[in-house]
């Protein structure tokens, strides 16, 4: 079982700007995760989501 599971995220800013598309993520309990990308790939997006904050 994950400890932080994401299915099928989609972010949107200005119903223009597609930021995450079908994102899935699956964490267990334990694990160290990073995530690394280019400057504005989503990767705050992510964190924002997965703290409840978006």
């Amino acid at each position: 079982m994950s400890f932080v599971k994401l299915t099928d995220v989609n972010m949107i800013y200005d119903n223009k700007h597609h930021i995450l598309k079908d994102l899935n993520l699956s964490i267990e309990k334990g694990e160290l995760v990073s995530l690394l990308g280019p400057s504005g790939c989503g990767k705050t997006t992510t964190l924002r989501i997965v703290a409840g904050l978006l």
